[in-house]
């Protein structure tokens, strides 16, 4: 199919792209360089990063940005005053944006827990949601989901793990699913003991041997928690249960996960390991344009190994079992508790090794409830910091 002759067969989508400076947002970017006839920008949103937002926006000439730091208003504004673009700033600005008339599409693309407002926002005004937000599931799935139902609103993943599963399942809707393989590098310290992590550095840990990421991302893959925060995702995404899904270390990241059916056959997909290639898969779908980005050769790539994760010295994958196990707000806990804890050994306030320590103290220590409202979640989010910011500035032995 002449997919890029043929714009009749497959409507420009208008996007808002929520998150644009970030890894993912600036991938996105590339995509829809590669294919202006599909894709449209129409917004662009951004927390601090003032100037690449500026460059983005003079570029692709949105309708409208969103700033999220208030105090970078003036700059932004005024760098865009002659142009076509309309300028705004804060959270109830970015989640207005998110319910643009003239958008179709939002990519979720935003860091931690501040994706789940605006995916509702945009889920209730019938926008088709491209989430590569996994946090908005971790702590909201079960809003997010029902939301999706009652607007009947699709949710294509982004995330290559989920992707893959997504694209596995295509076509098989009335095959019973056996158990979904989520798959993982096993990040920068795979095979090491909890010996070997005591001193590791954040430098080190930003250091991933497969994958270009965001530093909040890199250092989950380090820990594992990105894998633990997948399995969430997955169980909110396809229906399956936690015991279902099965994580398995690829150190190759050449098969990005795999499905198992009934009849014991196996679906995997399989790609270079390059995040262009389930964005674009997630906005275009169910078509495939042609993509300018580096070919799998098997030849050279010679052999895949896999193995199973090493929980107990990464105990942040056991935490979110036990977190979705639970239920409840627990893993709006461990996820709120999990991007203080990255934020905190960023800034080398704890080790590295505390980083699970203190993501399992704030499961054991912020009030559980089994009530699941955007408002119990937003004060469970908010309590969760407060307590994991406590601990660590009064430096309580983790």
């Amino acid at each position: 199919m002449a997919l890029n002759n043929t714009p009749q067969d497959f409507p420009q989508k208008k996007l808002a792209v929520l998150g644009s400076t970030g890894s993912i947002g600036t991938q996105t970017l590339e995509v829809v360089r590669q294919h202006p006839d599909l894709f449209a920008i129409e917004v662009l949103s951004a927390q601090n990063q003032a100037d690449i937002l500026i460059e983005q926006a003079l570029e692709f000439k949105p309708n409208m940005v969103v700033i999220g730091n208030e105090a970078l208003y003036e700059k932004v504004n005024e760098a865009l005053y002659r142009t076509d673009t309309k300028v705004f700033a804060g959270r109830e600005s970015l989640e207005e944006a998110a319910c643009c008339a003239e958008v179709n599409t939002v990519v979720t693309a935003l860091s931690g827990a501040a994706g789940l407002k605006p995916t509702l926002k945009a889920i209730e005004a019938k926008k088709n949601i491209a989430l590569a937000n996994k946090e908005t599931l971790v702590a909201g799935g079960e809003l997010v989901c029902k939301a999706s139902r009652e607007h009947r609103v699709p949710i294509i993943p982004i995330d290559s793990e989920h992707s893959a599963i997504f694209q596995c399942l295509a076509g098989e809707q009335y095959n019973p699913v056996e158990k979904i393989f989520l798959t993982g590098s096993g990040g920068p310290f795979r095979g090491k003991t909890r010996a070997e992590l005591e001193n590791i550095t954040p430098a080190q840990a930003l250091k991933h041997p497969t994958w270009s990421m965001g530093r909040k991302i890199t250092i989950d893959s380090s820990t594992l928690m990105n894998k633990g925060l997948e399995m969430i995702e997955a169980k909110w995404l396809f229906g399956v249960r936690p015991e279902d899904i099965e994580v398995v270390i690829q150190p190759e990241s050449i098969i990005h996960s795999m499905v198992s059916f009934a009849d014991g056959s196996v679906k995997a997909q399989l790609g270079v390991p390059d995040m262009k290639l389930p964005i674009q898969y997630a906005l275009s779908y169910p078509f495939r344009p042609a993509l300018n980005t580096p070919r799998l050769n098997f030849a050279e790539l010679g052999s895949l190994h896999f193995e199973k994760p090493d929980t107990d010295t990464f105990m942040c994958l056991a935490l979110a079992y036990r977190a979705i196990e639970k239920g409840g707000n627990m893993p709006c806990i461990m996820n709120a508790a999990n991007e203080i804890a990255v934020e905190a050994f960023l800034a080398e306030k704890i080790s590295f090794l505390q980083i699970g320590r203190l993501i399992e103290k704030a499961m054991e220590t912020v009030t559980f409830s089994a009530e699941i409202q955007l408002k119990t979640l937003e004060e469970t989010d908010a309590d969760t910091r407060d307590f994991c910011r406590r601990t660590v500035a009064s430096g309580i032995s983790l």
